[in-house]
């Protein structure tokens, strides 16, 4: 069977109509001449394949018989296919050599797919920083975050005092000597100079340089400058005339060089030295002044060349903090992060759930929930929530990081201005405060250490209209029959008794029925407008701990709704008004 050659980029059909502009790893893109009109495609590089060893064994073939017997063949993209004009002249050139007319290199976009300039912006928690990482995953990236004291030095470089070690000289007669210690050895001496420290921005400039050099006449590797969170700084300060660079060409390169400074020129010329551009003359041959690639390497201008991205996150949520000009804007792509659902590898959703006691909340029900409120209650989209504002263990969302991250967000960054009017945020067991405030949702034991109600959190998310989706795995360190646990609690009494089980329920029951039912009643213990602690001497006929957990008549707790913590809060609660004495902890 005949041999074929690998397309390469600049390789053009001997009508002109075909070129390959740019390729990667599984497509090439292809400028293509139909009816006068220039357009880009990108070609499956597998499906090109198809295509080739179909005229090898098809000489006489045509584009259209080649659909024909080609489509449906694979699981290919089958848009492909309508593309099979183009595809059949590049199997034609990948056979026939002498259909394609080579010319000398030219520097073309590093992948025209990829803005060179681009902020991915949304709600906090879509996946910004994620995404930039999947897209940038193998390629050289420096990173950086833009903050209210962030300015142009602490972004591209600027002299700093710096300690260096010297040895202390001495003059002897006509010579410089060192000094030396009475064991012989030099004496040293420590003093501070000035060296120029190059910043994130000079870092990923420099790198992207030496790439061009490293690459010679094939296409360079990318080098990224990625800057999270863009508009907490003050762009117009930071980037002060560096403006100006992001102008691009229709190579991907700087249109307006600027001058460097003599500090930068200085660093430049050094960082620089000995490197050489192979495509020097293409280069210069897009600026009228020329010879721009010898004054780059000498550091006596700055032009961003074409290998260099610089990709950026904004919340939309912070676009208060410092609000970017719209000059600024235009220079840049805006790639709008959406809040959906997340997806694994394999593509199936995710399924986070939110673990509350012994109760298990969706997480995308949530956020859909709650971000409708937001959009009631607020009307705009800028504070709703992502699918990653919470970070999940193994799936998992504890009641302690929902707290901390989730309803703090809502209490004090969302709902604040809006006096909380809604009937989700109604507390209606407190009479003296029947308003659901962030300071309820926490606790303190004896010891003075804060817990987290989960009575409260379930009682926010009932009221949300949130329903548990599960029962937890036992096997996540949850309540159950007996069943071994990751963590339950432990009671010592004076006298050296240990109450300890696997369930902490039915520790809890057992220490509070070891110490009198009657005697903890008396204390008439109130949390939350909840009857605490005065009637755990459960029925026997109940059917064991599990059933009596769950079981609900009037003056029975409910103790399936209290965490571990929350359990040997109420303990040592007990413990310290009857001066028991007990130890009680929580063990793994």
């Amino acid at each position: 069977m005949e041999d074929y050659i690998t397309l390469s980029i600049g390789d053009t059909s001997d009508d002109g109509k075909i070129k390959i502009v740019d390729e990667d790893r599984l497509c090439y893109i292809v400028e293509n001449m139909s009816k006068g009109a220039r357009g880009l495609r990108t070609i499956s590089k597998n499906l090109l394949k198809e295509f080739i060893e179909y005229v090898m064994l098809h000489p006489d073939a045509s584009s259209s018989s080649a659909r024909v017997a080609l489509s449906g063949k694979t699981d290919i993209d089958k848009y492909e296919y309508g593309y099979n004009a183009t595809l059949f002249v590049m199997a034609q050139m990948s056979l026939s050599p002498e259909k394609i007319i080579r010319k000398e290199k030219v520097l073309t976009l590093p992948l025209l797919q990829l803005p060179l300039q681009q902020i991915f912006y949304g709600a906090p928690g879509t996946g910004k920083s994620h995404t930039i990482l999947e897209k940038t995953e193998g390629e050289g990236v420096i990173r950086t975050t833009f903050h209210p004291d962030s300015d142009y030095s602490t972004f591209v470089g600027a002299y700093k005092p710096a300690t260096v070690e010297n040895t202390v000289m001495t003059v002897i007669g006509t010579k410089v000597v060192p000094v030396k210690d009475e064991d012989g050895k030099e004496r040293k001496e420590t003093k501070i100079v000035y060296e120029f420290v190059e910043q994130a921005f000079l870092q990923a400039y420099i790198a992207a340089w030496k790439k061009i050099a490293e690459a010679g006449a094939e296409k360079p590797k990318k080098q990224y400058l990625v800057i999270e969170e863009i508009n907490r700084g003050n762009c117009a300060q930071i980037f002060g005339d560096l403006f100006q660079l992001l102008d691009r060409n229709d190579s991907g390169f700087s249109e307006y060089p600027i001058n460097a400074d003599s500090d930068m020129k200085d660093h430049l010329s050094k960082a620089l030295k000995g490197l050489t551009i192979a495509q020097k003359e293409t280069i210069d041959a897009q600026y009228k002044d020329g010879a721009v690639t010898d004054k780059v390497l000498k550091g006596e201008i700055l032009l961003l060349p074409n290998n260099l991205f610089i990709w950026a996150t904004m919340n939309t949520s912070d676009q208060s903090l410092f609000p970017i000009d719209s000059a600024f804007k235009r220079r840049w792509d805006w790639t709008y992060m959406p809040i959906c659902e997340a997806r694994n590898d394999d593509k199936s959703t995710k399924k986070w759930q939110i673990s509350v006691s012994t109760n298990r909340y969706d997480w995308w029900s949530f956020l859909k929930k709650i971000n409708d409120l937001i959009w009631l209650e607020t009307k705009s989209e800028d504070k709703k929530l992502g699918y990653f504002f919470c970070k999940a263990q193994n799936g998992i969302i504890s009641a302690e990081t929902f707290v901390g991250k989730v309803i703090f967000y809502l209490w004090n960054d969302v709902f604040k201005d809006f006096e909380f009017n809604n009937e989700v945020f109604n507390d209606e067991e407190d009479v003296d405060n029947p308003k659901l405030t962030f300071d309820k949702f926490y606790q303190t034991d004896v010891q003075g250490r804060p817990f987290v109600v989960t009575q409260k959190v379930m009682q926010f998310l009932s009221q949300l209209k949130l329903e548990p989706s599960n029962v937890p795995d036992e096997n996540e360190g949850e309540e159950s029959d007996g069943e071994y646990t990751k963590s339950h609690i432990k009671v010592i009494f004076p006298d050296g008794y240990v109450e300890e089980n696997n369930n902490s329920a039915k520790t809890f029951i057992n220490a509070i029925n070891r110490i009198g039912p009657s005697r903890v009643a008396e204390l008439n213990l109130k949390v939350s407008s909840y009857d605490m602690l005065s009637k755990v001497e459960l029925p026997d006929d109940t059917g064991g701990y599990r059933s009596s957990q769950r079981f609900i008549k009037d003056g029975y707790y409910l103790i399936t709704k209290l965490s571990n913590s929350e359990k040997v809060a109420r303990l040592q609660l007990v413990s310290k008004k009857l001066n028991l004495n007990l130890s009680v902890t929580t063990t793994d």
